[in-house]
């Protein structure tokens, strides 16, 4: 099955979600029968935090691009199209992120995310990354409509 990453933009180089990075996390997410968006992520050795779990940086940015696929799979539902000069529809502008339990190094890990709250102007998306069954950290994800500007001369 092709992930949401790999169908809406698939050259986009983002390092966590985008698959024209050959370096990146390359995310796949895909969307779920309740309306949820989910993937499995798993963990290079290189994402160690220096005590054997996965590093704080990464869990935030894994949480940041899967609520992009989100946010970008409602705006195609919603017919709201990236606007001229923008690659995506949304940008990120805010993430608040909150680690409540540490997270395996050595093991995949499940992505859940739900658009709480969509207008054209902005969506807000609850996030969390969970391990055996439990949520390891959780987001909220601020994302803003993506207008361009003109390059000044």
């Amino acid at each position: 099955m092709t992930s949401i990453q790999e169908r809406l933009y698939p050259d986009l180089p983002c390092f966590g979600c985008g698959h024209g990075n050959p370096k990146g996390l390359r995310l796949r997410s895909y969307p779920g029968d309740d309306g949820a968006v989910t993937a499995e992520f798993t963990p290079w050795p290189e994402h160690d935090n220096g005590l054997g779990f996965l590093n704080g940086g990464i869990i935030c940015t894994i949480l940041d691009c899967h609520s992009a696929a989100a946010v970008v799979l409602e705006a195609e539902h919603r017919d709201w199209p990236p606007l001229p000069g923008a690659a995506l529809p949304y940008v990120t502008a805010g993430l608040d992120v909150r680690y409540l339990r540490p997270s395996p190094l050595s093991e995949s890990v499940e992505l859940r995310a739900v658009v709480r709250e969509a207008s054209e102007a902005q969506m807000t998306v609850d996030v969390s990354l969970i391990w055996d069954g439990k949520p390891r950290a959780e987001a909220t994800a601020l994302w803003k409509r993506w207008r361009p500007r003109p390059a000044a001369s």
